[in-house]
């Protein structure tokens, strides 16, 4: 209806003229849709950001959560966080520009850097380390900054293809000293 009440006619058919009458207002200009679309993807990524961090309940039991710090285009640390989880552990991925920072400030060796790095219940995880020696550290609770596989040798996990490269698993302290802990 018109303000006083009177319908506006629109191809042989009336058509309310008032927002309330018709259910909404004038149709969304171009500018208006496009802001709907950024507000609309902003929240849903903020909500995803937070229900990872909120909702400790929903992470399966028994899963150990584990942060991954990793260049957003790198595909094979994406490889190795998906061999992490279905090995049973809660994976929280931290897309960086740069790790270095993150190995630095976890005293990882230069000479045992990777593509990727992982924090997990206190200790530095470098490179493409199997799960089970991840799951095995932490329960020998070992005194050690952490485990790393250095490079990206062939048949690791994440580093799957046709060759198998035979590769160590290192552990090392804040102090630099490091030893063999696996081979594969």
């Amino acid at each position: 209806m018109g303000k006083r009440g009177k319908a506006i006619r629109y191809g042989g058919r009336a058509k309310p003229s008032s927002a309330a009458a018709a259910g909404g207002g004038a149709p969304l200009s171009r500018r208006a849709w496009i802001g709907v679309a950024v507000g609309g993807a902003a929240a849903a990524l903020l909500g995803e950001r937070w229900w990872r961090t909120a909702t400790p309940s929903v992470i399966a039991a028994g899963a150990t959560p584990i942060t991954v710090y990793s260049s957003p285009s790198c595909g094979c640390c994406h490889k190795w966080v998906k061999h992490l989880a279905r090995k049973k552990f809660h994976v929280t991925v931290e897309s960086v520009s740069d790790v270095t920072p993150v190995k630095t400030r976890f005293g990882i060796p230069e000479p045992l850097w990777s593509c990727h790095t992982a924090i997990v219940d206190g200790y530095a995880v470098e490179g493409h380390v199997p799960a089970d020696l991840i799951a095995k550290m932490l329960s020998e609770r070992l005194a050690i900054a952490g485990i790393a596989v250095p490079g990206m040798p062939n048949g690791s996990p994440g580093m799957e293809g046709l060759t198998k490269d035979r590769y160590e698993i290192i552990t090392f302290t804040r102090a630099g000293t490091t030893a063999v802990y696996a081979v594969r």
